[in-house]
């Protein structure tokens, strides 16, 4: 029988993969956002940073969108509106609800997430050529949606 570090190492499953890429994008994305000053971010805030629109969005909405549940998504967005990234607004389609809205910081932060990822996404599109990047790409996507599906049902 082979061990799981041996496995892991010839053949990983999908999750070691997935975690593989996750936590590599990450450690780059969130130390180059340090260097520009971002500093005060951590990983964990990409659940709701990976998510947010310019024009808010309801914390529930975060919450289906990232995976997480919506405790989790509301200590995340107590901490990023403590640190000036967002700020909860009225939802003008519905005054009982809020909107999760970035400030001035957190656009900044989108727009140096946004170049950072693109960077990362351009890498390796050269490195596997552009047209097996995005065919790579459009099946992890279906992996991960077909995942979700059946996690949600």
């Amino acid at each position: 029988m082979v061990g799981r570090a041996e496995q892991n190492a010839s053949d990983p499953d999908l999750g070691v993969l997935a975690g593989r890429l996750l936590f590599a994008v990450q450690d780059e994305l969130f130390t180059k956002l340090a260097a520009e000053g971002f500093d005060d971010l951590h990983p964990r805030h990409g659940a709701v940073l990976a998510y947010i629109d310019k024009d808010g969005v309801r914390a529930t909405e975060l919450a289906q969108l990232s995976g997480q549940h919506k405790q989790v998504i509301g200590k995340l967005v107590d901490e990023l509106e403590a640190l000036g990234y967002v700020e909860r607004r009225p939802d003008p389609a519905d005054r009982r609800a809020k909107l999760v809205c970035p400030t001035e910081r957190g656009l900044a932060e989108m727009r140096a997430g946004g170049k950072i990822m693109s960077g990362i996404h351009e890498r390796h599109a050269r490195r596997l050529g552009r047209e097996r990047f995005i065919a790579f790409k459009s099946a992890f996507m279906d992996i991960a949606t077909h995942q979700r599906r059946l996690r949600n049902s």
